[in-house]
This record gives structure tokens, C-alpha cells and sequence, in this order.
């Protein structure tokens, strides 16, 4: 089963609701988002029987993990304590049906959306019909839905004629799509709000976001209600390698923008399943299709490490700008004991200029001074979301990049791109098996451990 999340600077805890409560729209931006919360409902309503009920608790009621599975039997909880890789072994054995663990992950899904309002577009009706189908082949051989983009404006108006390349290639491998998931308003915000569909929680711990902008798929995989989900990406909530995964036939309010590119990746509970999505992507050459992806074939000894058994890991814990809570620390040093114990060496990653970065990427964001962001909100009506509100310049006073100002900020990001290249390379020569860091173990992002203050609806 795969979710869709299509495209997840700034965060704010300020309040902020959509219009979701029982007092009827006032505006035409309004009307729409209140009209696509209706379609979602209505897209829910055959299922009710789903739904937890009595068993949904008060929203002061934080933690809710435990409650999401409440509705499941045990033979629907094995499925989704699964991963995908495991699930498909049992599949080609026919030890379980597609149709019974499609069903298993709609249902986590609803409960899901009840207890977090993660969900846009639900496609319960298609993605049973289309596991039936699948049960029905694997008998016999042996072996396009709205994106609004947390923009009232696009919502019920950007109906895919076809789908994004990675969605094609999912449903191709037999991937079954039935659900997309919320993502904040312009999916620039670290907190995932829209006017559309009001906050999501953590189902965690309720009182907090679930970051952003892939927050919705966050939720829903932390409720186990996906296994492998597809998250998008500009700013850091998913972020790949550029140019490898195919990122055509994705919604976005800067086309054609090249000084910062938005990438996808995918969402998992394994590692396995990172590389079984990757592999799986790769082995439909994309390239083929999506001429921004590059021609580079899914490369197994690198995922090996050369035939390196012990990585080199990075630990990366204070960026010299903000420092992190106590409780963070005390984790990333448990988990560099771990890796030490498990026989890998780790190195602490030193920072880089990362008050540099931050500026110059906040520059890179906006060479348009906001105007794409902006115009689109006056299609609507709609305001900006706080979030968005914090980093939108006033029009008399934004600064509108020239070509040449863009070119001098893109010279400068690459500049910067060749130093941090040279800083990781530079990794050799403190670490004792004379190799650069495999990977780097990097904190979590700070706003993200706020709360949301005042929340309605």
C-alpha cells in the first residue's frame, strides 16, 4: 500500500483554524474550502462503520497511538506491524489477499483522519477494487485525484488528467494508492496548516505539529496507517538526492523555478523499504519519461557500502546557531554509543556556516519577493496561513531579484554546495579508517518540539 502526499520557511505557534466549525462560510474562499472538506466527508461516509466512535477521545487528550488500531482485528494489526518488503513475500505466497490488507490500511487511515486530520483525498472505493483486481491476476498468472496544494484556490479546480511519474511507476508495480495527505498552504511552512483543512496533529502527542510540509504523511505513518508513503520536498522534510527520483506531474507555485528544485522521496518504517522503493523506481528507468531525472541505474554496491561491513557516521548535534534541548542530546549520544557497540565508527560532523545558509537560502526562496505565493492566495481570497503570513514580504517593500541579482545568488549557492562537498570529503582525514563519512546523523529540527497554540474548529 503507498500514500501520496504531493509537495511537502518558516514556523510559527501562533493560532489558526480553518473554517471547520458549525457557523456558516462568510466568504467565497470559504465556501471552496468548505466545500472540499464536504467531499472529503462524503468520501469517508460509506465507511462509517469504521470509524471509532464512542471510542475517539476529547482533544485534550493527547497521545493517541493507542487508539488507532482499536477497530482492527489481529490479523489486520500483523499487517500493519509489517513492512512492504515483507508484505509483498507474503503476497507472492498468497499467505494474505491484497483485498484483506488494502482493507486493513484503509481502516488504520480512517482512524487515523478522525484523530489527526491527516487526509485530503480519499480513495477507499478504487484501491479495494484495484487489490481485487490484483488478488484476481495473482489467481490466474501466478505472479488521478484533486491536488489543492493547501491552496483554496486549487482546490476542486487541478483534477490530474494523468498521473505524476512516480505514481505511474508505483501503480505499474502493483502499488495500490488510497490516500493523499495534508501538507500546510504553499508547502512552505514547517507546521502543516491550510485554510482548506485547518491544523494536523502528531498523534503523539496532539498538542504538536507534525511538522511540515510532509506533515500529513508523517501522521499517517506514525499511526501506521502507511507503510511506504511518498513525501515532497523544498525545504527539508523529505529530502534525496536531487534529479534521481522523478519529480514530473507534480503540483507546485513555482514552475519553472530552478534556483532551489523540489525533489520526492519516499516515507518508511525500514530501511529495506527505502531501498526496495528506490530499486523499484529505478528498475522503470524514469529517464525515459522525466527528462529532469538523471540516467543513473539503481547501484547495489553502493547501497553495501563498496563491501564495507562498518560505516562511518557523522554525528551531527549542535549547528553553532541553535542549540538543541537537553533531551536531544542525550539521545544522539545513546545512539552513538549503539552504533560504536555495533562495531561502527562515529565521528562528530562539524558545523558550516549554517547562519550562512540559512540566509542564503531564504534569499533563493524568494527572488520573486513572494509574488507567485501571493497571487494565487488573491485567486482565493484566502490569507496567508501565520506560517506564510511571517515570511511573505509586503509587497511595497519585497525585494524583487533581477536576472542578473539571480544569477550572483545562484553563483553563490553553488560556491557554497562545492565548500560543503570539499567539508565532507575533508571527513577522511579525521576519521581512523581514512574513509569520509557514509552518512550523517542529524538532529531533529527544533520547531518542531513547539506547540500549537490555541487551536480551533
Amino acid at each position: 500500500m503507498v500514500s501520496n502526499e504531493h509537495q511537502s520557511v518558516s514556523f510559527s505557534s501562533l493560532s489558526h483554524t480553518a473554517n471547520n466549525d458549525s457557523r456558516p462560510p462568510e466568504t467565497s474562499w470559504e465556501i471552496s474550502a468548505a466545500r472540499k472538506r464536504d467531499d472529503r466527508a462524503n468520501r469517508l461516509k460509506p465507511y462509517a462503520h469504521w470509524s471509532l466512535a464512542e471510542l475517539t477521545p476529547p482533544q485534550s487528550h493527547n497521545n493517541v497511538i493507542p487508539l488507532v488500531h482499536a477497530r482492527l482485528t489481529d490479523r489486520e494489526r500483523s499487517f500493519l506491524a509489517s513492512d512492504v518488503t515483507d508484505l509483498a513475500q507474503r503476497l507472492a505466497t498468497r499467505e494474505c489477499t491484497a483485498l484483506e490488507v488494502t482493507t486493513a490500511f484503509c481502516k488504520a487511515a480512517y482512524a487515523a483522519q478522525e484523530l489527526t486530520n491527516c487526509l485530503t483525498e480519499v480513495m477507499f472505493e478504487q484501491a479495494l477494487g484495484r487489490a481485487q483486481e490484483l488478488d484476481e491476476h495473482i489467481s490466474t498468472s501466478g505472479k488521478g485525484e484533486d491536488t489543492a496544494t493547501g491552496f483554496v484556490a486549487w482546490a476542486g479546480r487541478t483534477i490530474a488528467e494523468e498521473d505524476a511519474t512516480v505514481v505511474r511507476i508505483l501503480r505499474q508495480a502493483g502499488a495500490i494508492i488510497y490516500v493523499k495527505t495534508t501538507n500546510p498552504q504553499s508547502v512552505f511552512a514547517f507546521e502543516t496548516l491550510s485554510n482548506i483543512y485547518g491544523h494536523t496533529t502528531n498523534p503523539y502527542n496532539r498538542d504538536l505539529t507534525p511538522g511540515g510540509s510532509s506533515g500529513g504523511e508523517a501522521a499517517l505513518a506514525a499511526c501506521r496507517g502507511s507503510l511506504l508513503g511518498v513525501g515532497t520536498d523544498i525545504g527539508g522534510s523529505i529530502r534525496p538526492v536531487g534529479m534521481v527520483l522523478p519529480a514530473s506531474g507534480i503540483l507546485a507555485a513555482y514552475k519553472g523555478m530552478e534556483n532551489i528544485v523540489g525533489v520526492l522521496g519516499p516515507m518508511a518504517h525500514s530501511a529495506r523499504d527505502l531501498e526496495l522503493f528506490c530499486r523499484v523506481i529505478s528498475d522503470y528507468e524514469p529517464w525515459t519519461s522525466d527528462f529532469s531525472t538523471l540516467p543513473i541505474p539503481w547501484n547495489s554496491t553502493i547501497v553495501q557500502h563498496g563491501g564495507n561491513d562498518k560505516l562511518v557516521i557523522g554525528l551531527f548535534i549542535d549547528d553553532g546557531v541553535v542549540e538543541p534541548h537537553p533531551p536531544i542530546i542525550e539521545r544522539l549520544n545513546k545512539t552513538r554509543e549503539a552504533l560504536i557497540t555495533a562495531g561502527h565508527e562515529v565521528i562528530d560532523w562539524v558545523p558550516m556556516d549554517h547562519a550562512q545558509a540559512f540566509e542564503l537560502i531564504s534569499k533563493l526562496y524568494l527572488l520573486d519577493g513572494g509574488e507567485a505565493i501571493r497571487d494565487i492566495l488573491t485567486q482565493s481570497g484566502e490569507p496567508a496561513i501565520p506560517p506564510i503570513a511571517q515570511i511573505l514580504p509586503d509587497p511595497s517593500k519585497a525585494n524583487i531579484l533581477t536576472v542578473s541579482q539571480s544569477w550572483d545568488a545562484n553563483y553563490e549557492r553553488d560556491q557554497f554546495r562545492a565548500r560543503a562537498l570539499k567539508h565532507w570529503n575533508d571527513t577522511a582525514l579525521r576519521s581512523k579508517s581514512g574513509r569520509p563519512v557514509d552518512a550523517v546523523l542529524v538532529r531533529l529540527r527544533q520547531p518542531l518540539l513547539l506547540p500549537m497554540v490555541q487551536r480551533g474548529g
